[in-house]
């Protein structure tokens, strides 16, 4: 091979270049036989209307994902009710559109056409990889003078044993002696990799490729092995398992392959790393290694996972960078390996890419290191000229077994969305011709890459590097969410370990006198007096200081967090960031409060909270409580649970050191005897924010009937999956919502509805157990554990779900206890209707599954537990959706995705039913500060407030709100009418029952109006007794003891607020909240929002 220096100069290249592909083209052209023509004709319509490919794709993710023919056969009509779009041609379009209106009459007939319909369409595309059709495949192939690169499909990996059986597959084709060359990624060769267990990872990776290679070396010839890539949280991993397995001494003469792909500026970081170890490995005497350059190919996805977490697209923003990038990375390799050390598979379809190889490879006399890809059956006139001027062409050929076709859907849905942008050249391929204006674009398009090789950014987008990190927030109250970390980046990987090795567990004092108790709340008085009258600016300011230093001390949350409550890293930082969104959010929230102020209302808070938090999540759910007083003008108490003492104590330092004064925010540990009592019910506690069980919240509610409580209490969370679900996807969602936390979770999914065709699917039992039973178990401070530990060791309800199968019940994966506090996951089959693991909360690591007839059956089921926290569905038909949306009796639903992890503003938290108490309104919501005081309204015009209330009805009530909104998931925050609304009153008489009848008249919630000198309170109760649902009741007059011991013991909710004249404030009364969060994609393909 001649150096690099011998080229001659760009615009000669250039022009050669430009010389070579136009004789591509043409060559191309002329051997376009009329059937490729057709088909060409037909996909160029396809890439260019949007409808079309989604109908293309949702025939095969929907309709053939459907196991029953009578679903399908539904499924198909309602797909194609609307009709077909015209780029799929004329036959297709009219038997499409009559199969649809007959499908439901010959549901067998109609899956078995459709069947054939998509096979055909994917012929050459993906390949059978069932024999006699593969080996012919590959027979004919080979006659016709390419080399194939097979990659198996197959279903997402979602556990070890899934993996072995992918790893065999593989394993298999590898053996096979018409198979020379294999592409393997390391996501199907084990489950759960995560480069922040990295050490782990590649241990475990290092044992399957080791297995896979030494098959290769097994051959003869050894076949080639081609290391795949995925997504940029794979390069590393990628990369470094390529080189470290490579580097036994039984590897060192084995030629394998590994992809770079160029959309990703570390990739360049990569091939430096590649070419040295490389260069290196071939001077003691090693074979070559290949390096595939690919421009990428998963773009969309790389995309929706930036937006959901805010993070910087790790590929480079535009296309002319990633062609750009592609050619500096081809001159890398020409100019900084040794001779022979390197080879390169040049991986396109763009013609001017593949010309300037090809001049390139043949100036330097470069034949023997450089080998010209493309995909199988996306352009074949164009691969057999191509094969023809470059000598010989390598095909990356996916293979798929008939019963796995579903796993084929990401494949072509990235080949579509890749190939569909105006500016991809294979888009342009069916319309070109020379001289064109399209040529002309691609011409320059190609002209501009070249020269911007030099100057395109190497540097890595994704750059967050939590060492040293100053974050700042604005003052002014808008509201910019925190940044999960990324761990991805090798620097926040080594400031986790640093803050988990030194992060010293605080150890705070016990507050065991009730005079103390006293004092504290004498001081927080005191000290609330003086913050009442700060202003909104000033609380702002304080808040964005907050918010600053605890990002500062992230780490160390996160420390204390895993060392004394036992939350994983992949656990706890989104939970900081959740913290961190409270403070901003609360201070955003100011600005309503200004705005309701300046339309004449007055804001009087509450003198002292007590936030009564958790130890599950024991630095966001408090953190609320405390900044939502800060910014109201309250003082608050913070009264951690026993086992959350060091995270709260860590939390109140942070506030302290942000400059809130030490007696407005208070940390108070009190053991749970009298003094917790007294502190609860003390008289000058004027709102408990408690998140904790449905026992704690009644404990409370009997120690003083007449507190005013705001109790975020239990759940029993169930997730539907149906049988137009995407199965791979419901199993891993279920798995993350089931144990996560080691389900430790007030939203964890406690239950899986199965409808009956899945549930009796053993495939999906198999799979789901797999997915179980391959979580890493231990201490949370262990980077390679998913499923922490317990909090104490388990006692009660906990106890018997972990040991005790109920009538009727058996293990699929029955609980091992590897200590006191640390169990396996444990899932309990053929739970039955009203049992007791049905209708209990067990809040730990066990899941129960049941069977459903239909999405009826299985709403019943769902929603015949008293509680109403959380809840999802997993379908991919929207009807399905519409009508599980409708009718689940939960006030955080979730579709397509895990039922956990609630983020502020986008996703307010909180739940229906017994399992919310109180009047408050959702955590991260628009309407939760209000709840930290009450608005006084002095001069009401009736008129006015009854027009104000139907406007703020008609346009803000009755609509759905995304504050958030992402592209790729829909975040709604709608409201219900509660279900009735009693008021107490001495004289019906007043302005305000005149209000509230308007309420109830817009809202259509009955009211029930209850004179005290006409109905005593013991016939009230009797009345509240019998009602049902959500029911509040408004009193105009004090309520007595007695009073609120008749509503408690109803479940009527007492709401001391006084009636304002502001329909925005008012209403708020009369509804409860639901907050939908909806995955909107699939594989990255944005669905339709309308």
């Amino acid at each position: 091979m001649k150096p690099v220096s011998e080229l001659p100069s760009d615009s000669e290249l250039i022009d050669l270049a430009q010389d070579r592909a136009l004789a591509l083209l043409q060559a191309s052209l002329a051997d376009t036989s009329r059937k490729e023509a057709a088909s060409a004709t037909r996909l160029s319509k396809l890439l260019a209307d949007s409808s079309g490919r989604d109908l293309l794709l949702d025939l095969t993710d929907q309709v053939l994902r459907i196991r029953k023919a009578k679903r399908s056969a539904r499924r198909l009509h309602d797909l194609t009710a609307a009709g077909v779009p015209v780029s799929l041609g004329g036959f297709d379009r009219l038997g499409l559109a009559v199969l649809g209106k007959i499908a439901p009459l010959i549901p067998g007939i109609a899956e078995r056409a459709v069947n054939w319909r998509i096979a055909k369409d994917t012929a050459g595309v993906i390949l059978p990889s069932e024999d006699p059709a593969f080996s012919k495949y590959m027979k004919n192939r080979k006659a016709d003078g390419f080399n194939l690169n097979i990659n198996v499909l197959g279903e997402a990996i979602l556990g070890d044993d899934e993996a072995t059986k992918r790893t065999d597959a593989v394993r298999g084709r590898i053996l096979r002696p018409d198979v020379d060359y294999v592409s393997v990624k390391i996501s199907a060769v084990h489950a759960n990799l995560d480069v922040l267990a990295k050490e782990e990872s590649l241990k475990r990776i290092d044992e399957r490729l080791s297995d896979l290679y030494r098959a290769a070396a097994s051959t003869t010839p050894p076949t080639f092995v081609n290391l795949d890539m995925e997504e940029f949280r794979d390069l590393e991993l990628s990369v470094e398992s390529f080189m470290q397995v490579l580097s036994k001494p039984e590897f060192v003469q084995l030629r394998a392959g590994i992809v770079l792909q160029a959309y990703i500026p570390d990739s360049h970081e990569a091939l430096i790393t590649l070419i040295d170890w490389a260069n290196q490995r071939f001077r003691i005497g090693g074979a070559p290694i290949k390096i595939r350059l690919v421009k990428g190919a998963n773009l969309a996805m790389e995309a929706v996972e930036a937006e959901l977490h805010d993070w910087p697209q790790a590929p480079y923003p535009t296309k002319h960078a990633v062609d750009a990038s592609y050619k500096a990375m081809l001159e890398t390799v020409l100019t900084k390996s040794d001779p022979g050390a390197v080879r390169l598979g040049i991986a396109s379809h763009n013609l001017f890419e593949v010309a300037w190889a090809l001049t390139i490879r043949d100036l330097l006399d470069a034949h023997e290191i450089m080998e010209i890809e493309m995909l199988e059956g996306m352009a074949p006139p164009q691969s057999r000229a191509v094969r023809n001027d470059a000598g010989e062409l390598l095909l990356y050929s996916p293979v798929v077994a008939k019963e796995d076709r579903d796993a084929s859907i990401a494949y072509l849905s990235r080949r579509l969305d890749e190939n569909s942008s105006p500016e991809n050249f294979l888009r342009a391929l069916f319309d070109i011709t020379p001289g064109s204006p399209e040529w002309d674009r691609q011409s320059q398009w190609f002209r501009n890459s070249v020269h911007e090789r030099h100057t395109v950014s190497r540097t890595s987008r994704r750059n967050q590097n939590r060492n040293g990190e100053i974050i700042r927030y604005p003052v002014d109250g808008s509201f910019h969410p925190s940044v999960d970390t990324d761990f991805t980046v090798h620097p926040n990987r080594e400031w986790a370990t640093k803050a988990f090795n030194e992060t010293k567990v605080p150890s705070p004092e016990i507050t065991d006198s009730i005079p103390e108790i006293d004092q504290i709340v004498e001081r927080a008085h005191a000290a609330q007096k003086q913050w009442a009258h700060t202003s909104w600016a000033t609380r702002r300011m304080a808040l964005a200081q907050v918010a600053e230093v605890m990002e500062a001390r992230r780490g160390a949350t996160l420390a204390v967090m895993a060392r004394s409550v036992g939350k994983t890293a992949r656990e706890g930082d989104p939970e900081i960031s959740e913290a961190i969104d409270f403070a901003n959010y609360a201070a955003h929230s100011t600005l309503s409060h200004e705005a309701f102020i300046s339309q004449g209302l007055t804001w009087e808070p509450h003198r002292l909270v007590l936030v009564a938090g958790p130890w599950n999540f024991p630095a966001a759910i408090p953190n609320n409580g405390l900044v939502s007083a800060i910014a109201a003008g309250s003082a608050a108490i913070l009264k951690p649970a026993p086992e959350a003492r060091a995270v709260a104590a860590e939390l109140v330092d942070q506030l302290h050191e942000a400059g809130i004064p030490q007696d407005l925010v208070q940390l108070v540990c009190t053991p749970d005897n009298e003094v917790g009592t007294h502190l609860v019910t003390h008289p000058g506690v004027d709102m408990v924010m408690l998140t904790g069980s449905i026992d704690t919240a009644r404990m409370f509610q009997q120690w003083k009937p007449s507190i005013h409580l705001n109790a975020e209490t239990s759940g029993k969370n169930a997730m539907v999956i149906t049988a137009a679900a995407d199965i791979d996807q419901a199993i891993k969602e279920l798995v993350k919502s089931a144990f996560g936390h080691a389900g430790q979770k007030c939203s964890a999914a406690s239950l899986a509805i199965i409808e009956a065709s899945v549930y009796d699917d053993p495939s999906f039992h198999i799979r789901l157990a797999d997915a179980t039973r391959s979580l890493c178990v231990g201490e949370a401070t262990d980077f390679n554990n998913i499923v922490g530990p317990l909090i104490s060791p388990p006692t009660g309800n906990l106890l018997r779900a972990l040991t005790t199968l109920e009538h009727g019940e058996s293990w699929l994966t029955e609980p091992a206890k590897i200590n006191e506090r640390t169990y396996t996951p444990g899932i309990r089959k053929d739970v039955e209707p009203n049992s007791w693991f049905h209708l209990t909360e067990c809040f730990g690591p066990v899941l129960g599954l049941m069977r459903a007839n239909d999405l009826t059956h299985a709403l019943q089921l769902q929603n015949a537990t008293e509680y109403g926290l959380t809840g999802g569905i997993q379908s991919l038909d929207p009807s399905e959706i519409e009508y599980w949306l409708a009718n689940a009796q939960v006030g955080n639903a979730y579709v397509n995705r895990h039922i956990t992890g609630a983020i502020v503003e986008r996703q307010p938290f909180g739940g229906w039913k017994k399992s919310s108490i109180g009047p408050g309104s959702k955590p991260g919501g628009p309407n939760h500060l209000s709840g930290y005081g009450n608005w006084m309204d002095q001069n009401i015009d009736i008129d006015q407030a009854v027009a104000d209330y139907s406007t703020q009805w008609n346009e803000y009530f009755t609509k759905e709100h995304d504050a958030a909104g992402l592209r790729s998931e829909a975040n709604i925050l709608r409201y219900f009418p509660v279900d009735k609304v009693f008021v107490r009153c001495s004289d019906p008489t007043v302005p305000q029952i005149d209000l509230l009848r308007a309420a109830s008249a817009l809202t259509g919630v009955p009211l029930e109006i209850s004179v005290d000198s006409d109905e005593s309170e013991v016939a009230l109760g009797n009345r509240m007794q019998q009602s049902r649902g959500e029911v509040r009741m408004r009193v105009l007059t004090p309520a007595t003891v007695d009073l609120y011991e008749l509503a408690n013991k109803a479940g009527v909710t007492i709401d001391t607020a006084p009636v304002t004249g502001s329909g925005r404030l008012e209403l708020t009364h009369w509804v409860k909240e639901q907050s939908i969060s909806r995955t909107m994609h699939r594989y990255g393909r944005l669905l339709n929002q309308s």
